[in-house]
């Protein structure tokens, strides 16, 4: 590779060689061999030293390490605290990076076409670095595709245009309806601009469809661009949705509480083997799409389902307080929203998995399941796993791992980069 100190000039995507327009990053030896390892960011205290060039900040940026050799080209995100993200081993121009952008992206929807199905037309399209594009996420459910630009260096109107007219080539649905929805979090602390309101594609341009009834697994969902987490629906647990069910018929479950239900995703898979479902939430707002959702999926449905409003810590406090022989669940899941998502906060999200696990754990049958989840990636599954044995020795039960699960495929991890693999699921056996 060649030398080159960015202070004097930057690389020429052409030759290789300085101008004398300055731009790049040099970053600190630690972050250089982070990104040699595979991990694609640079953090605001890895950079040395930046040269913007004249004018407004560039989207693409050449970065090298603190000896000046080139590690590739990243995009450029000044306000975050995850300042670079390499997008390429080599030197791109803007147009090269567009045609780079294009061809990962059929390839991420390629990987995943053959999940869908008549039974399963939603799922991940884009999960961002695991499909070697930082800072994209897409989502399709049925014919309404949820776009997120979650970098500065992806916020331009050529990346919009270069996604569009991909995700328009590759999907034939005719109601096809792309939306931009920014997470209004991640819009601050990179300073994103002001998303649209209007669809960015609409196949029905008349009437563009702003929601739509999808499908998992055999079951249907409604899904509302303007509402919901993350980009609507939680995907990432449509196998582990499929693999509860499974269990809970092959152990002739019941008695099911579905703890965090959400909309329902885990309670309405077990009421096609069940014979009653109970979901809890927080959310009034989540609980009246649960209920819409239990209305289109009766004619699939055993169990008498129904819902309880109320703070998961509480409830359980109350009804492990009271548990009794004959009011024991046959299974208990458990599917907290991410408790930590710092590192800072890893110690106190811990505590807060043992007390969920040791209430539901006082409330299980012997020989019933516990299946318990955490999405915050800072958690790892030693993590997990530890503070569930810990609530089982408090509580007195024997606890037997019968199966470790992540999120469904198309949420890929990369062993690379550890932050793909964020979500954990344990089946377990309680005794």
């Amino acid at each position: 590779m060649e030398r080159r100190d960015f202070a004097a000039g930057h690389f020429s995507a052409n030759s290789g060689k300085a101008t004398e327009a300055s731009f790049g990053a040099r970053i600190s030896r630690r972050a250089a061999d982070r990104l040699r390892d595979g991990h694609l960011w640079v953090y605001a205290s890895d950079i040395e030293h930046v040269e913007e060039g004249g004018g407004e900040a560039p989207t693409l940026m050449p970065v090298a390490d603190n000896r000046g050799l080139l590690l590739g080209t990243a995009l450029y995100s000044p306000a975050s605290q995850i300042v670079l993200r390499l997008v390429s081993r080599e030197l791109l121009t803007e147009a090269a990076w567009l045609e780079v952008l294009a061809g990962r992206l059929r390839a991420a929807i390629t990987l995943r076409k053959p999940l869908l199905d008549a039974g399963t037309n939603a799922c991940r399209l884009v999960f961002s670095e695991a499909d070697e594009l930082p800072g994209l996420i897409v989502d399709k459910y049925a014919g309404v595709v949820v776009m997120q630009l979650l970098a500065k260096g992806l916020d331009t109107a050529e990346t919009r245009r270069v996604c569009v007219e991909v995700l328009s080539e590759e999907l034939k649905e005719p109601t096809l309806t792309i939306w931009e929805r920014p997470d209004p979090r991640i819009r601050e602390l990179e300073g994103l601009s002001a998303p649209t309101l209007t669809p960015l594609l609409a196949r029905q341009a008349k009437k563009p469809a702003s929601g739509a009834v999808f499908r998992l697994n055999g079951l249907s969902f409604h899904f509302d661009v303007n509402s919901g987490q993350k980009t609507g629906a939680f995907l990432d647990q449509r196998q582990n949705y499929a693999a509860a069910a499974a269990w809970a018929q092959e152990r002739g479950v019941k008695k099911a509480l579905d703890v965090c239900t959400y909309q329902g995703g885990f309670a309405l898979h077990l009421a096609r083997v069940c014979e009653q479902v109970t979901g809890v939430d927080a959310s009034h707002a989540s609980l009246e799409v649960a209920e819409r959702n239990l209305e289109i999926n009766k004619a699939a449905l055993s169990a008498e389902v129904d819902w309880v409003e109320a703070d998961a810590f509480e409830l359980l406090r109350g009804w492990s307080d009271a548990a009794t022989p004959e009011s024991a669940w046959d299974l208990i899941v458990l599917d907290p929203p991410a408790f930590a998502k710092s590192k800072r906060a890893v110690e106190g999200a811990l505590r807060g998995y043992k007390e969920l696990n040791l209430r539901a754990l006082r409330m299980i049958r012997p020989g019933g399941l516990l299946i318990t989840c955490s999405c915050s990636h800072h958690v790892g599954w030693s993590d997990l796993e530890s503070a569930v044995a810990s609530a089982a020795v408090d509580v007195r039960r024997r606890v037997t791992l019968l199966e470790r699960r992540g999120a469904a495929q198309d949420h890929p991890v990369v062993l690379n980069l550890p932050e793909t693999e964020y979500l954990k699921c344990l089946i377990c056996q309680v005794d």
